[in-house]
């Protein structure tokens, strides 16, 4: 579950991914916003989807206005836990700022239990294991 901020403007495009142990993007697990002219104002995950536009390997949802909140459901392979991978979660509001790391947390049994604060447009991040 994500709970954004309040604030004023356009929706919030958001990006969660899963990371390597270096950082290095390895998958697209969620997008939220659908249209892909502003996809390149998320640039380091851009940069990893490259300018090809080729399919997002994500499910794509909705923006996410500012006080409002919404449920994403990813799907990770249960082998990456406690393997040093992190999910990412990157923001970006039209005219406003872009958080490259709005949460970012380690992959781990005991981190995916918690409420993660934001750094962004981000309020905190909940992760709901199944």
């Amino acid at each position: 579950m994500i709970q954004m901020k309040n604030y004023t403007g356009e929706g919030a495009y958001i990006i969660i991914s899963l990371l390597d142990s270096e950082g290095n993007y390895q998958k697209t697990l969620y997008v939220h916003g659908d249209d892909e002219e502003w996809y390149h104002d998320i640039p380091a995950w851009w940069e990893f989807h490259g300018k090809k536009r080729q399919n997002i390997d994500g499910i794509t949802g909705a923006t996410i206005s500012g006080g409002n909140r919404a449920i994403s459901i990813i799907e990770i392979d249960t082998d990456a836990i406690n393997k040093g991978y992190k999910i990412r979660f990157e923001t970006a509001v039209e005219d406003q700022e872009y958080y490259k790391g709005d949460v970012e947390l380690e992959f781990t049994s005991e981190a995916i239990k918690n409420k993660i604060e934001g750094n962004g447009f981000i309020r905190y991040v909940r992760l709901l294991p199944q």
